[in-house]
């Protein structure tokens, strides 16, 4: 199942269509990988703005129950 997202850090804000199986962090490395997002530190844990919490970096996007519309902003 694939989701719209956003992921937000100090370096810039980019909207993503991820499959929900991929790891966060993953996701964030790949954006950075690309060009998409400018370099710096990894952040293991993000805010989730629909779920009010905060998700980890290490886990799938499905297992933290991120889900479609959410906005994922870095705990730096």
């Amino acid at each position: 199942m694939f989701i719209n997202t956003t992921i937000e850090t100090s370096a810039g804000r980019v909207d993503i269509r991820i499959d929900s199986e991929q790891f966060i962090g993953r996701a964030l490395d790949v954006l950075r990988e690309s060009g998409k997002l400018p370099g710096g530190t990894a952040p293991d844990y993000f805010h989730s703005r629909l779920n009010r919490r905060p998700v980890s970096a290490y886990m799938t996007f499905a297992e933290e129950r991120v889900f479609d519309g959410d906005i994922l902003s870095a705990i730096e």
